[in-house]
């Protein structure tokens, strides 16, 4: 089991074998915008501990504004270069190092219905400064599944062929990063993978943590959006890293998640089980869900190496246990895209 946040970071950020061979021959500084959210320290540390393993000098430089107590000095005693800047201030990206590698992870979702217009300015506004910037370098960009429709249950998921039909504002915004992105590639050429992620989970959030602590607090369980799929975080960041090689003009895209359409009810029982707890439902599942098919990417990098069981199993230890949490809910329950 999983008992401190050391085992955990450690868990996250060692890296696979495919993560040293991808990043041997990559040139530094190595940027990574945004990196001070819930999967930018980790994705960092695996970069910097791969590019160690294959003999690799270049540096890793950690992008934030750092606006959380203790985030820039958890980086730099990784070694890992940490610079503050608020991307969005007028000029602030010309004092950026220049770079030919880039993951970009700035976004903004939750709290999105609150404050609409830095949503947009975030998701839509800001990758276009920043393509203005970086335009002969690769750059890996997260985006999200939600640009998707709910689609039919039995469907499989949306693949990457799947017209993006956005729900809600965020989801539109997230769209409008994707498009502009696009538009850098084919007006500069510059290399971009656009990877469609939902949804990461690690021990101190996620809609599995959502579940497993509903389970454990005795909340009953709203089985609505009745199906999701789910990704080990250390699985998706070793994707992104891989991805840096991959990078094409026009932009690649990728689904980004695991292999199962998982059932919110059965994983709620699994739950149940593993800590001792009665569990509660109410709804009933819809016939759609928001669902994601990575068929593609289990296809280009193998299939995740942290299955579904080990974590709800690593997770209702952490959460019987009062392991820290993020306390970030996903809000995966919601069906009007209002985050």
């Amino acid at each position: 089991m999983i008992r401190t946040e050391d085992q955990l970071e450690d868990e996250l950020s060692t890296p696979s074998h495919e993560d040293v061979a991808s990043v041997k021959d990559l040139r530094g500084p190595i940027l990574i915008l945004g990196a001070a959210g819930k999967m930018g320290p980790s994705l960092a540390h695996r970069l910097k501990r791969a590019l160690e393993a294959g003999g690799n000098p270049a540096k890793v430089m950690a992008v934030s504004r750092f606006s959380s107590e203790g985030s820039r000095a958890q980086f730099e005693s990784w070694g890992i270069s940490t610079i503050p800047c608020d991307m969005l201030v007028p000029g602030a990206l010309v004092h950026l190092p220049d770079a030919e590698n880039i993951i970009y992870m700035a976004a903004r979702k939750f709290g999105s219905s609150g404050n609409p217009s830095l949503t947009w300015a975030i998701n839509a506004f800001l990758p276009g400064l920043v393509m203005c910037r970086y335009q002969g370098a690769r750059i890996a960009a997260f985006s999200s599944g939600n640009v998707y429709p709910l689609v039919p249950v039995e469907s499989g998921g949306a693949t990457e062929q799947t017209p993006p039909l956005p729900l809600g504002e965020y989801a539109q915004s997230v769209l409008a990063r994707e498009r502009i992105f696009e538009h850098s590639t084919l007006e500069w050429g510059t290399r971009v993978a656009l990877i469609r992620l939902n949804y990461a989970v690690e021990l101190r959030y996620g809609v599995l943590v959502d579940i497993g602590r509903k389970v454990l607090a005795g909340t009953p369980i709203d089985v609505t959006m009745g199906h999701v799929n789910v990704v080990w975080q250390g699985d998706a960041n070793s994707v992104a890293i891989q991805l840096l090689a991959r990078c094409a003009s026009p932009a690649f895209i990728l689904n980004v998640t695991g292999p199962e359409t998982l059932r919110v009810r059965d994983i709620a029982q699994e739950f149940a089980r593993h800590l001792g707890r009665p569990v509660e439902f109410q709804g009933a599942e819809a016939p759609t869900a928001l669902l994601n098919n990575a068929a593609l990417c289990h296809s280009m990098f193998g299939r995740p190496r942290v299955s579904v069981s080990q974590m709800i199993e690593w997770i209702a230890h952490w959460i019987h246990q009062d392991g820290r949490q993020l306390n970030k809910p996903t809000h995966f329950e919601n069906r009007e895209g209002r985050f």
